[in-house]
């Protein structure tokens, strides 16, 4: 199926662009920008945002819809990550931070403990580089170190390693959807399951209801618009409280075929719906991916989940 106009994005270049690029590479990140190959690289890196992909590059599962390495890592770890992410997030000075990963099923804890160093790390190093620069804050000011964002696997449903992500206390916990419930043998890696990720943001909501939890679903796979209606009502009873909805585009050849493009005018419909169904937040449109523009959805949502071991 020939690409819409709508779809087509600029190449990535620009200062902005540049500038981020060289201290990703100084310090040796992965980002989901590059990795799954993301249309909006060249405007969320111009305007110096990023989503930082740890873990690694290879993942031990294969999603149909991803254009990310698979393998078995068989263990590999680097135990500096969460330290580099969080010298590079200070370098950068971001004030809204994005992680994603990866799944790693050949982990005992299946990655949550990285996520969770990964958040303290740049908690840690934000707060006390700020202070040390004179910049501590004035009562009712700004928090020191900037939102954070996880983006997570589903952690085999294991509950306990769920609750170690959140006990980290990032300020939004996200897990994707992907698809909707019929779509989701042909879409994901037998390993995941449509019931399962709504599971787990009810796990979420279990070990800190005061959390924001977020959601993203792909169209254009094969969907009829009654089952993405059900799967953002699906979504509604578990409490997710955001979600994004983005055109899928195939990004490799080896991935499943665009079945159909859907318009802008019918995404800011489907955005009206998803706030009409009580979201706190949505974001709907063909360029739309998990964390595109994330601050922006989350800016009525800035009230910061307390930190459980502060």
């Amino acid at each position: 199926m020939r690409k819409p106009d709508w779809l087509r994005t600029a190449v990535p270049s620009g200062a902005g662009f540049e500038a981020t690029n060289e201290r990703l590479r100084a310090y040796g990140i992965n980002t989901v920008c590059t990795s799954a190959r993301c249309p909006n690289l060249a405007e969320c890196w111009g305007r110096g945002t990023t989503t930082f992909m740890i873990l690694g590059d290879t993942c031990t599962r294969h999603c149909r819809f991803c254009a990310v390495k698979t393998g078995n890592p068989q263990g590999a770890m680097d135990e500096t990550e969460p330290e580099r992410v969080a010298r590079a997030v200070g370098e950068l000075g971001l004030s809204y931070v994005v992680f994603t990963s990866v799944d790693r099923d050949d982990l005992p804890d299946l990655g949550a403990g990285v996520f969770a160093e990964t958040v303290r790390q740049v908690k840690m190093r934000s707060a006390k580089g700020k202070v040390q620069n004179g910049q501590a804050p004035a009562p009712g000011s700004q928090p020191l170190v900037p939102l954070l964002e996880v983006l997570t696997p589903d952690f085999g449903g294991r509950e306990e390693l769920i609750r170690q992500a959140v006990e980290a206390a990032p300020d939004v916990f996200g897990h994707n959807l992907e698809t909707v419930e019929r779509l989701t043998p042909r879409v994901r890696d037998p390993r995941a399951s449509y019931r399962r990720s709504l599971d787990v943001l009810a796990a979420v909501k279990r070990a800190s209801p005061q959390m924001t939890t977020k959601s993203g679903l792909m169209v254009g796979l094969g969907e009829t618009d009654d089952e993405l209606r059900q799967a953002l009502r699906d979504l509604r009873s578990v409490g997710c409280d955001i979600v994004t909805v983005g055109q899928y585009l195939q990004p490799a050849r080896r991935c499943l075929p665009v079945e159909r493009y859907v318009t802008p005018e019918d995404f800011v419909a489907l955005e009206k719906e998803a706030l009409a169904l009580g979201f706190k937040g949505a974001l709907c449109g063909p360029l739309v991916r998990s964390s595109y523009r994330a601050e922006q959805v989350c800016a009525g949502r800035r009230d910061r989940v307390p930190d459980p071991k502060s």
